[in-house]
């Protein structure tokens, strides 16, 4: 029984139709319907938790998510996502995140992991973190490639929001379940992943419908449109946390 995840989706669900949101998912056979597996996803919208964890849905599967510690301590959120099993990062202790993870994954669950851990503003993947590759190895679980794409157009960093009824197009991608070898290098596993993921996002990017206008400015400049590059996302990123550590240290 999920009493806190399942109205959760029901109440996501409604949103998205209130929204009319246009969904196309894809490789939802990929979806293990038991034993626990790592799903690796990309990140461009505040609302990638939502729609990652739909793929799992028509085989009663329920993500639990990684995600970061503050989130735990809302007084609205924090309830929720303790209710739906999700998972606190602590930056300054990953090592108990990764426990945590891991118990999950050895009790059958499936984990959501964002490998790139920030939101990508160039809306191209980012360097992976190794923590996808290592919890795969050490749990013996298969890693799922998922890939969105459309959901920046709703509610990303830094551009406005569409959070009303916009019908914003957005596809979901879960590729076939990749291996990892125990033994496997961290660095040869993590380029696997991402060359998959990317693999993935050229076929959603190209089948998307085209944007034009003051729509450009959520397609990536490698397309053609006004998003930042990757180098000036990364500016931005750092420029984002210099500004926390002054907010903590000053």
């Amino acid at each position: 029984m999920e009493p806190v995840y399942r109205p959760v989706i029901h109440a996501a669900k409604t949103l998205f139709f209130l929204q009319g949101t246009r969904f196309t998912m894809t490789g939802t056979e990929n979806v293990p319907r038991v034993g626990g597996a790592v799903l690796a996803i990309n990140h461009t919208s505040y609302l990638d938790f939502m729609y990652a964890g739909l793929p799992a849905w028509p085989h009663r599967r329920y993500v639990r998510f990684m995600a970061k510690k503050s989130i735990f301590t809302h007084r609205v959120a924090g309830p929720l996502m303790r209710g739906m099993g999700h998972i606190p990062v602590d930056r300054h202790n990953g090592g108990e995140s990764f426990r945590l993870a891991l118990a999950a994954l050895k009790a059958g669950e499936i984990v959501g992991v964002f490998p790139e851990a920030t939101m990508s503003r160039s809306f191209e993947l980012k360097e992976f973190k190794p923590g996808i590759v290592k919890m795969a190895q050490v749990a013996g679980v298969p890693v799922l490639p998922t890939t969105i794409w459309g959901g920046q157009r709703v509610w990303t960093k830094d551009l406005p929001k569409h959070m009303g009824r916009a019908n914003i197009p957005v596809s979901i991608t879960v590729g076939e379940p990749l291996e990892i070898g125990r033994r496997e290098d961290v660095g040869e596993a993590l380029t696997r992943i991402r060359s998959a993921m990317q693999a993935q996002l050229d076929v959603q990017q190209a089948a998307y419908p085209t944007l034009t206008g003051e729509d450009l400015r959520w397609q990536p400049a490698r397309l053609g449109g006004t998003a930042p590059t990757p180098e000036a996302a990364h500016e931005a990123d750092a420029s984002d946390m210099k500004r926390t550590r002054d907010k903590f240290t000053g």
